[in-house]
């Protein structure tokens, strides 16, 4: 759940040729947005000679066309979250090099590459790590123990995949540790993981333990008096609701940020499946919280990445009206109202902050 070594790379090329599209390339990247300085080089041989500026509208890292000893670098990320999780083929040379010259693999796929036996002796001979950081152990059930009273924990939930939750709960950290509240972002998926080190892969835990497994990355943290839970799914999906509910019960959130990306209808990859009334999924998974412990939505996180800035704006404003709740799409224009509205939480619902404020 905390792998140090993610965080001590600082020269990683992302691995991302011939799938360097926001669809498939999202861990490139949210890498290249928050891990900017330790980016080194975007391996792309379609693309090579631009700046992952041009390529992803992100960082400003060399696109390359090919890894290579002269780009020193001390670790490779799979930079896509390709349907099904697999690895392409066609980039085994590339990897299998690097692991012989004693370069770091981080893989954030179902495939685990350190299965690969031929892959795991290089690894021993030449001093590689090959990190799968979907692959877990976790074998316990959750207690439903309480967690510390002034530990206030806000989980991002959303009517699809892919629409921001990880961003939406990055940033709200990040505003709060701006503001000097001790805070801290625990991701749920394989970027966030490689983001942060920290973290549990909750779509790779045997379904009966990830309540188990996100309570004990929830106890494990709440020293901090805010935990910022990265969302999966939704409670909606055809695919994936069981892990956005075990999330949901696992972490037992005070507050809620429901996620949704403007103009979208239909499941992310699940032509014909409309995705259900936004107000019907928010009553479902206020009422679903509620089953383990007082919880309440403060806000919404609006994703206008297909809209213009005017229309990005007209948005926002008709999201505040609809839902009754503070809006920003934290892209463009920062998550302060969602800061804002986590510092009135931990106000209304622990008693020293209480006392502090004089409320």
């Amino acid at each position: 759940m905390n792998n140090q070594l993610l965080t001590q790379h600082r020269r990683i090329a992302l691995l991302t040729d011939g799938a360097s599209t926001p669809f498939l390339a999202k861990t490139a990247i949210s890498l290249l947005r928050y891990r900017t300085a330790d980016i080194a080089a975007v391996i792309d041989r379609e693309h090579a000679g631009k700046t992952s500026a041009e390529l992803f509208n992100a960082g400003n890292a060399p696109v390359v066309s090919s890894w290579s000893p002269e780009l020193n670098c001390d670790a490779i990320y799979i930079g896509i979250a390709p349907p099904g999780g697999k690895l392409p083929e066609a980039w085994r040379p590339q990897l299998e090099a690097a692991i012989r010259a004693g370069v770091d693999v981080v893989s954030g796929l179902h495939d685990f590459l350190s299965e690969d036996s031929q892959w795991r002796e290089l690894a021993q001979q030449s001093g590689s790590q090959i990190i799968d950081v979907r692959k877990n152990h976790w074998k316990e059930t959750a207690t439903g123990k309480p967690f510390r009273e002034n530990c206030v924990r806000i989980h991002a939930v959303g009517h699809d995949c892919s629409i921001g939750k990880m961003v939406t709960t990055v940033e709200i950290d990040r505003g709060l540790q701006a503001a000097g509240k001790s805070s801290r972002f625990l991701a749920t998926g394989q970027t966030g993981i490689m983001i942060s080190g920290l973290g549990v892969p909750a779509d790779c835990v045997v379904s009966d333990f990830v309540n188990g497994a996100v309570e004990y990355l929830v106890r494990d943290n709440e020293d901090a008096d805010f935990l910022l839970v990265e969302g999966q799914g939704s409670i909606s999906h055809p695919a994936y609701s069981a892990v956005t509910l075990g999330l949901l019960h696992g972490c037992v959130p005070q507050g809620l940020v429901f996620c949704y990306e403007a103009g979208r209808s239909e499941v992310k990859g699940f032509d014909g499946c409309a995705i259900p009334q936004l107000e019907k999924q928010i009553q479902a998974i206020e009422q679903l919280a509620n089953l383990r412990g007082p919880s309440k939505f403060i806000g919404v996180s609006v994703n206008t990445r297909k809209l213009s800035p005017g229309e990005a704006k007209l948005e926002v404003e008709r999201a505040e009206h609809r839902f009754g709740l503070p809006a920003c799409d934290v892209y463009r224009d920062g998550a302060d109202k969602l800061v804002r509205a986590s510092l009135e939480l931990q106000a209304a619902c622990v008693p020293s902050v209480l006392q502090e404020t004089g409320a």
